[in-house]
């Protein structure tokens, strides 16, 4: 992309962003902004590293186990934030990922023959006002499960603030164990140089049930020093109240980090996201033209289509064809007196969340459920054995 177009685009944006009241994550973008892809398919993060999504079921030390779900944390971060930006010099995507629609589905898997490993996700939209996500990924063969959801908040103030409010939840089944992951918040930065990049900043922590804390304190570009995305971390026994290091982290996420054992100062690992045997294993997905109309990429194909061919006026067109229906679906269910009902996920009640109580209790983690129209969780027996279609004689057209 030249920088003329670069510039255009960017000048759009800030014009299009400066017109937007209040929550901007609901708010339909120009057609020219729009990135080629929904919401859903936002969780392929989580899950395009199956190795490294199930270390912790071959580690037989607890505080090794939290150190390898850190990084698990840490390396999916790339692929989730830089989406508006990129990590080079100059910008080259300033697009929005496509509103998902109530009930739309992203299933893909990933298999990694030489480490043994396979992870499959499922992420469905579970509720359009406020748009709310859920998603569950497996490793079956491993034992290792995580179940998270989130909704986005999205604000402007000279930078686009994100706020993700939800959580995630890994659970080990040879340990019996459990780890609660939070959803950091974002600031996409760089509008006035033209080079947009996302920045977390603050303190976050992952409680393991092992008995053993991950602290993560992101730090960032400051106006005068630190370098962008950076970050600090650490692993410590729950119990330690002077909360003693075992292993230290320290570097980008990313670009790569150094892993040290605390005691003795010896470096562990050194991740980089350039090097060969990091990159993603390639994604599994059933072609298009065999998915379910629920399924993403099909139900929104002649967008997609039109966004390729950069055919801007067929884009608003087919997009606009299908909130239409949508919001005709909303207002039939309303008249009966229905309510909408997930496919693969069910909202369950604070109340019956007691490894999340237990695990939170004397941290800053909220559940914040009234915000998120509950506590999403997976519903185990509807995705063990998946049969098409999901919803037969009915489509996101409503028909």
């Amino acid at each position: 992309m030249d920088s003329k177009t670069v510039s255009s685009r960017l000048r759009e944006l800030v014009k299009f962003l400066g017109t937007v009241k209040g929550d901007l994550a609901n708010v339909t973008g120009p057609p020219s902004l729009l990135a080629p892809s929904s919401v859903v398919e936002v969780g392929h993060c989580w899950a395009q590293r199956p190795a490294v999504f199930a270390a912790p079921a071959h580690e037989p030390l607890p505080e090794k186990r939290s150190l390898l779900v850190l990084k698990w944390f840490l390396v999916a971060l790339k692929s989730q934030l830089y989406v508006a930006g990129s990590p080079g010099p100059q910008a080259v995507s300033i697009k929005k990922p496509l509103n998902a629609f109530l009930g739309e589905l992203f299933l893909a898997s990933w298999t990694d023959e030489e480490n043994k490993a396979s992870t499959e996700l499922i992420a469905e939209q579970v509720s359009h006002h406020p748009p709310i996500t859920a998603m569950h990924v497996v490793d079956r063969q491993n034992g290792v499960r995580a179940d998270g959801y989130a909704r986005v908040e999205m604000t402007f103030n000279g930078n686009v603030n994100i706020r993700q409010v939800g959580h995630a939840m890994v659970h080990i089944d040879r340990y019996d164990e459990d780890h609660l992951v939070p959803l950091p918040d974002v600031k996409i930065r760089g509008f006035l140089s033209g080079c947009m990049y996302p920045e977390i900043t603050g303190t976050y922590t992952l409680q393991s049930s092992g008995g053993y804390v991950a602290e993560v304190k992101f730090s960032g570009e400051g106006m005068i020093r630190g370098k962008r995305n950076s970050f600090e971390a650490k692993v410590f026994k729950k119990d330690d109240a002077k909360q003693k290091a075992i292993y230290t982290l320290s570097g980008v996420w990313s670009d790569g980090w150094v892993v040290k054992d605390a005691q003795t100062g010896e470096v562990i690992e050194k991740f980089s996201h350039d090097a060969v045997e990091n990159e993603p294993v390639p994604m599994d997905i059933v072609p298009v033209e065999e998915q379910d109309d629920w399924e993403s990429r099909k139900a929104w194909g002649k967008v997609l289509n039109g966004m390729a061919m950069g055919n801007l006026e067929a884009v608003t067109r087919e997009k606009t064809k299908i909130e239409k229906a949508q919001r005709q679906m909303r207002a039939s269910e309303n008249s009966r007196g229905e309510a909408w009902e997930p496919l693969f996920f069910q909202s369950m009640s604070a109340d019956d969340l007691e490894v999340f109580h237990r695990l939170a209790e004397g941290t800053g983690h909220q559940l914040a459920d009234e915000r998120t129209k509950g506590v999403w969780r997976v519903k185990d027996g509807q995705v063990k054995n998946l049969q098409r279609p999901f919803r037969a004689g009915l489509t996101p057209m409503g028909y």
